[in-house]
Parts: structure tokens; C-alpha cells; sequence
């Protein structure tokens, strides 16, 4: 047998050369870099996509939860409002005094133009040129009943009367749980009527978000039992919030004027308290923010966010690294327009 020998030419058992070497290596280098560059882009991207996002259902959920309290502004439950008379005196939104609850029931909103003139009771820090809303309102069901939660002592209430015999005008109790004052009736004029709780609620923006942070946050100041005020943040990244009420001078529960300072708005017979008494309808006006700081942009937009006491535009102009959205919503009074409205 012939054996032959194969050669294997030197060449291909030779390995790198080092200038091969540094070519593949520079190669590798670039490819990192460019996946390490689409990697920093995509990741930048959705954490801006996420702030973006995360304020805009902020403000979303702000302008849901302030329109939910409007539409329950003057909520008395089976109480003929239309009964009670204007009080002589805006009533102490800080008084535990069951008479003046009583007297201000007609008034179911009244705010505070900028900021100003709030009462002794307001402990809140109000961020500046920001309006405070007052609602005042029962709970819409009665304590004990189905998820409501039960009477608390030293908490306050009200008792609405349905038993017919007791008076013609449904008349309302104010007080504290435990008050022998509760004796009104349900509509068998034997059972005891129940009881819902009574709320003064002011809401506002706050200059942090309860945690130390100077973040501006829509909060909440609630009287509770012994007429103390509880604070409790709700939306962080609110950044303004303007309002403007519709003003219903013929008590047909129409808007006929939108203001931003009813206690100055002149008319015929127009004052302060007839005033408030006649709000309708409030324009809601919010400006959220990113709770986090976009690196390397500039909010340059100018956001118009309603009207003031004058009538001229309100204007924010940031010029800081925090995105920005306004928000506007026409939210109706209900329980003081239906008492208005005219059979058509």
C-alpha cells in the first residue's frame, strides 16, 4: 500500500496576528458601545415614559376626587335645605357649635381666593397663589349601614327625621354621638333615625407630600371628633389649582356668571353670604407636575390655568426640569343646582 502523507500548509496553524487582534477587538468595542447606547436610550425613555405617565393619572385621579367631592357638596341627606335661612354671618368653618352647623348649611362651598383669610382651624402650609376649597356635607350613608362605618364617640353627626308626624319641613339634629338630642324618627315615628356623619373638609395644595419631601400635593384637612383638623395628603405632583364658580342669581340652578372671588362679585343684591349660597357649578382648574426632574430638559411652556378675581388670565410660567400638564373640568354642584332646577 502506497501511504501518502497530507500537508497542511503552515499557514493556517498559525493564529492572530496582533494587529488582527486589535481590529477585532475595536470591532467589539463599538458593538458594546452602541448596545450599551441603545440600552441608556431605552432605558431613559421608559423612566421618562413612566413619570409622564405616573402624572397624568396624578392628575387625573386629583381632578376625579375633587370632582366626586363637589357633586356631593351640600348633601343632607332627606333635609329640606330650602328651609333654613341664610345665616346673619359666615359661620366659623371651625366652630363645634351644632347651631352654626346648622346655619351653614346653605352654604356647601366657599373657598379661599389665594390662600387668603383662612381660619384659625387651617394648619395646613398652602403653597402660594393656590386656592383652598371648603365643602361641607353629611356622608352619603348613614353610619352602621351596609360598609359605612359605625357612630364613633365624640365624632359628629346629623339625624334627618322621616317620620312625617314629628313636622311638615323634615327638620335636621346636629351633634355628638351619644347626644340625647338624637330623638328624631324613621318613617314609622318609632324606630330611631339613623345618623350620618358630618363633614368640613378644606382641600388644598400643599407644599410637601406629608413624608418630607417638597413635593407640591392636593391634601385634605378634615375636622374630626373634639374639632380637631386631620391632614391627610392625597395626590403628590399637584402643582397649582384655580377655581371659578358659576353663580346662579335667579335660582333657576343655572350659571349665570363665573367668578373667581364671589365674596366681591357685585350685583343687584349681591353680598358675601348670598353669594356663596348660589354656586352652582365650579370650574376646576389643575396644573400636575413629574414628581422627578427630566435630565437635560427645560419646561419652557407658559400653561393658563383660568381666571382670576378680575377676569384676566392666570399664567405659570416654570422654567424648571419638571414636565408639566394642565387640567380643566366644569364639575356641577348637584345637590344645590337640582334644588333649583325649574320643571321644564
Amino acid at each position: 500500500m502506497n501511504l501518502q502523507r497530507t500537508s497542511v500548509p503552515r499557514r493556517s496553524m498559525q493564529g492572530l496576528s496582533l494587529v488582527e487582534l486589535m481590529i477585532a477587538m475595536v470591532l467589539g468595542l463599538v458593538v458594546l458601545a452602541a448596545l450599551v447606547s441603545v440600552f441608556a436610550n431605552t432605558s431613559a425613555s421608559r423612566a421618562e415614559l413612566e413619570r409622564t405617565s405616573r402624572q397624568v393619572e396624578n392628575g387625573r385621579y386629583a381632578m376625579e376626587l375633587l370632582g366626586e367631592e363637589l357633586r356631593h357638596a351640600g348633601f343632607y341627606g332627606e333635609a329640606n335645605v330650602s328651609a333654613v335661612p341664610l345665616p346673619g354671618v359666615m359661620p366659623d368653618p371651625c366652630s363645634t357649635d351644632p347651631v352654626v352647623w346648622k346655619s351653614a348649611m346653605p352654604l356647601h362651598v366657599v373657598a379661599y381666593d389665594n390662600g387668603a383669610a383662612l381660619p384659625a382651624c387651617f394648619t395646613g402650609t398652602v403653597k402660594a397663589n393656590t386656592d383652598v376649597l371648603l365643602v361641607r356635607r353629611l356622608a352619603a350613608c348613614e353610619a352602621g349601614s351596609g360598609d359605612c362605618p359605625a357612630a364613633v364617640a365624640g365624632d359628629y353627626y346629623a339625624q334627618i327625621a322621616k317620620c312625617a308626624a314629628e313636622t311638615p319641613i323634615t327638620p335636621i339634629v346636629f351633634d355628638v354621638q351619644g347626644s340625647a338630642a338624637f330623638n328624631l324618627h324613621m318613617k314609622n315615628c318609632t324606630a330611631a333615625a339613623g345618623l350620618r356623619k358630618y363633614l368640613v373638609r378644606f382641600y388644598y395644595i400643599g407644599t410637601d407630600n406629608g413624608s418630607g419631601q417638597n413635593i407640591p400635593t392636593l391634601r385634605r384637612l378634615e375636622m374630626g371628633a373634639g374639632g380637631r383638623f386631620i391632614d391627610t395628603p392625597l395626590v403628590e405632583g399637584i402643582d397649582q389649582m384655580n377655581l371659578e364658580y358659576g353663580l346662579d342669581s335667579d335660582e333657576d340652578g343655572v350659571p349665570d356668571v363665573y367668578t373667581a372671588d364671589p365674596p366681591n362679585y357685585v350685583c343687584g343684591i349681591c353680598t358675601n353670604i348670598r353669594n356663596w349660597s348660589n354656586v352652582v357649578s365650579v370650574r376646576v382648574n389643575l396644573l400636575a407636575r413629574n414628581l422627578e426632574a427630566s435630565p437635560g430638559y427645560t419646561d419652557t411652556k407658559t400653561y393658563t390655568i383660568g381666571r382670576d378675581a378680575a377676569g384676566a388670565e392666570i399664567t405659570v410660567s416654570p422654567a424648571d426640569a419638571f414636565r408639566r400638564h394642565a387640567y380643566t373640568g366644569l364639575i356641577r354642584v348637584v345637590n344645590a343646582g337640582e334644588r333649583r332646577d325649574l320643571p321644564q
